[in-house]
């Protein structure tokens, strides 16, 4: 397991009030979990931390842009 059963699920401070379109972040012991604000229920994804980081690498940087 990967401890996302006890994480504390974050959403952006950007995402406004209006309940949209909106996904959360938790931490686990050793993954990082992702899910839908609108549906907290139906699962998450779960990645590595390392993937993660890199993740945010590539949007800070750019590299995702169109």
């Amino acid at each position: 397991m990967h401890g996302l059963d006890r994480a504390i699920w974050r959403k952006s401070s950007r995402s406004g009030g209006n309940g949209g379109n909106c996904v959360e972040v938790g931490f686990g012991f050793d993954a990082v979990g992702i899910r839908d604000t609108k549906d907290r229920d139906g699962g998450h994804l779960a990645v590595a931390p390392g993937q993660w980081q890199a993740f945010l690498r590539h949007v800070k940087d750019g590299v995702l842009d169109r």
